[in-house]
């Protein structure tokens, strides 16, 4: 199986791309072959067994076509060899019923009680290959099955004697076990090549679903573009009132202290709007830097505490003497960020973050002290546009903050918390931090 990553809008998105079906149904032919090689060379060997005589140069001679096949099929199906096609499976086939034919014309015609397998080769061509593929093997099988009604050199013992006291005719013997061996190969080959199909439609679904992702994410970006550019303005000109009031209220210490935090509140807006038009089309190697994890995570805390002085977070970090190097990703500051906005906005009063990590994963845990989460806000939390905010929210945090840790192999459960509240449990695996900024630099 091979890998394939795009990046859309600074995001990888990762699909898993499977052999192409030609390549499979190959395969599964190969294994096929060989059981029919297998099978035919054992009811060669019984037939001698019981003194009948057989052309030994023309089984040799089909039977070997066949080997001399499998060994041209493993050759194709080397690693190196990635490109496989309908046509090549159809030559293999039409190949098997050339030896099949060569075969049957030497022991006895329409009569050999082995012409079933003629029934093999035309199964995998139904199931794998275009109908005009398949309808042409059929007709060939059709043609060759026929001449063989004519033209064949005839077995000159039918019959074998005294068999637990009974006669036993072989043609009958070999028609029972033809049927038995062909209903266990495609009863097997067959579910094997459905199982694949089934597994190239839930690929595509997958696919198709990302790709509707990536749309919905891109269609956000050009809204955010698109409000930066309208904010810039009002804002500009909130930030000139704010300047002129701060001269007006200066014998006013709590009031200006009170506008020291909106013009701070103002400043962030401003902040954010300039990161978005600055860093469009950047690299993340652009947007991310070097950073010690715990100089990381405490300067997280204190950017969110400017944002939201009213709040008391209470920090507790991981006294893991080992401080990894990561290299950070602005969206995953803005990620973690979104989840604090949260959890104060549902606990304006308190909340708590918690960090811990070893030389594998980071776990985060942030928990507020509000009502919890309903089962159906539970449900369709994380959907976008959906907020259980009935006076502000757009419905995007948690939306944007799983497609961000997702990217770096991260997951995010939010669950009630045994005493009250809600807690969003993180863990990132450290290892794809480093990963993915080495994997930026030698693109």
């Amino acid at each position: 199986m091979q890998i394939v990553t795009y990046n859309i809008l600074n995001m990888d998105i990762t699909f898993p791309i499977l052999d192409s079906p030609s390549r499979r149904n190959l395969q599964r032919l190969f294994l096929l072959r060989s059981v029919m090689i297998v099978f035919m060379l054992a009811a060669t060997l019984a037939l001698f067994y019981l003194h009948i005589p057989l052309p030994r140069y023309p089984i040799a001679f089909a039977v070997g076509g066949m080997l001399l096949l499998n060994l041209i099929t493993l050759l194709r199906l080397n690693k190196h060899n990635k490109h496989v096609n309908d046509k090549e499976v159809l030559l293999q086939l039409l190949g098997d019923l050339v030896a099949l034919t060569v075969l049957f014309y030497y022991t006895g015609g329409y009569s050999n009680p082995l012409v079933w397998m003629y029934l093999l080769p035309l199964t995998v061509a139904a199931v794998a290959l275009k109908r005009e593929y398949a309808w042409l093997l059929a007709a060939v099988a059709i043609a060759c099955y026929s001449l063989l009604v004519f033209y064949y050199v005839p077995l000159s013992h039918l019959h074998m004697h005294d068999i637990a006291g009974k006669t036993l005719d072989i043609h009958l013997v070999g028609m029972w076990i033809g049927f038995v061996v062909s209903a266990g190969i495609i009863a097997f080959f067959v579910t094997r090549i459905g199982q694949s199909l089934r597994e190239y439609d839930q690929l595509m679904a997958s696919i198709r679903e990302k790709s509707l992702e990536s749309e919905r994410v891109l269609s956000l970006g050009t809204l955010a573009a698109s409000a930066a550019h309208e904010l810039g303005t009002p804002l500009s000109t909130m930030a000139v009132i704010s300047k002129e009031l701060a001269q007006d209220l200066a014998n006013q210490p709590e009031q200006l202290l009170q506008l020291e935090i909106l013009r701070k509140q103002i400043g962030r807006c401003k902040e954010i709007i300039s990161s978005i038009t600055r860093d469009a089309g950047q690299s993340r190697a652009d947007a991310g830097e070097g950073l010690a994890l715990l100089e990381f995570l405490h300067a997280l805390v204190e950017r969110w505490r400017d944002t939201r002085p009213a709040t008391e977070l209470v920090v507790s970090l991981c006294e893991n003497s080992s401080n990894p190097l990561i290299f950070t990703d602005k969206t995953l500051t803005q990620a973690l960020q979104n989840l604090l906005d949260n959890a104060a906005d549902a606990s304006p009063v308190r909340i708590m973050f918690n960090a811990d990590w070893d030389d594998n994963n980071l776990q985060i845990n942030i928990r507020d002290f509000g009502s919890g989460l309903s089962d159906d806000v539970k449900k369709q939390l994380g959907k976008p546009f959906f907020t259980s905010k009935s006076e502000q929210g757009m419905g995007l945090g948690v939306y944007l903050t799983q497609i961000t840790l997702a990217r770096f192999g991260g997951q995010l459960s939010l669950n009630n918390h045994i005493d009250g509240g809600v807690i969003a449990a993180i863990k990132l695996p450290l290892k794809n931090l480093r990963i993915m900024q080495s994997a930026s630099n030698l693109s």
